[in-house]
């Protein structure tokens, strides 16, 4: 439900060049087939469906014509869908080349957004099947006056620290345990991630100075504006938000897929 708040002009970028090395396809992970369309393809039907963007900006790998294709022909059927309804507000579909890096490639989309954007969601395609109240909650918060908005689940497991073990110590584990993490203040954090744009290019823009061990450091977006000193706030994410790295997350994914809930993602 939305907080009936105005809702800000709003751009989504979806980062979809990863490589998908541990997918084991031999293909980016965008291409990768979930269900009967690929994983680019569920992500982009969330984001419409969700009905919170004027323009979805998607990094792909440089020179991906394939997925440059799906992209085009996802835009063709968006417009398709609205013949007739003059008032639909169907969103802009672009394109950009991603780098090298997750930053790098959010960086590219930043870059090619439209005038007047005034919040920019930061999602991941490797989490298609993120539900549309994921992203109604982040744009909903951002429209009360969050800067900065993360959808986050409770963690189930207990979380240790751990150094590695030296001495004799290594000839009984690798590793030996130094605390244990509170879980009750811990979240695993989700995309999409919502964000002022103007604090979104800010944080970018620090980002460029720091060294290798310093970017390495940083997981997501949330973590650059967090160094600015922003505070980022957190709502509720979904189980369904999971995202696809492995062959089982792809399972778990296609098993979805064939739930009760299919229907949403395969035809909406």
């Amino acid at each position: 439900m939305s907080n009936g708040l105005p809702r800000p002009v709003t751009a989504v970028i979806i980062v979809a060049a990863g490589s998908g090395e541990r997918l084991g396809y031999g293909m980016p992970k965008a291409r990768v087939p979930l269900g009967s369309d690929t994983v680019l393809t569920h992500a982009l039907r969330g984001v419409a469906a969700a009905g919170v963007a004027r323009q979805i900006c998607v990094a792909l790998p440089p020179g991906d014509t394939v997925l440059q294709e799906l992209c085009e022909t996802f835009a063709e059927e968006l417009r398709a869908g609205h013949d007739g309804n003059p008032e639909a507000q169907i969103p802009l579909m672009t394109t950009v080349d991603g780098g090298a890096t997750r930053a790098a490639s959010v960086r590219s989309a930043l870059a090619a957004l439209l005038d007047g954007t005034e919040v920019v969601l930061v999602h991941d395609a490797a989490r298609a099947l993120a539900p549309e109240s994921v992203f109604h909650r982040v744009v909903d918060s951002l429209a009360a006056g969050a800067v900065a908005v993360i959808p986050t689940i409770p963690v189930v497991d207990t979380v240790k620290t751990v150094s590695p073990t030296s001495g004799d110590d290594t000839t009984i584990a690798p590793e030996l345990v130094t605390g244990t993490a509170p879980r009750e203040e811990l979240r695993s954090v989700q995309t999409p991630q919502g964000f002022r744009l103007s604090t979104l290019l800010q944080a970018h823009q620090a980002a460029l100075g720091f060294d290798d061990k310093q970017a390495a450091a940083v997981t997501d977006d949330a973590m650059l504006v967090e160094l600015l000193g922003v505070p980022v706030h957190a709502v509720h994410g979904a189980t369904q938000s999971l995202k696809i790295t492995t062959p089982l997350d792809l399972i778990i994914a296609e098993g979805l897929l064939e739930g009760p809930l299919g229907i949403r993602w395969v035809e909406g």
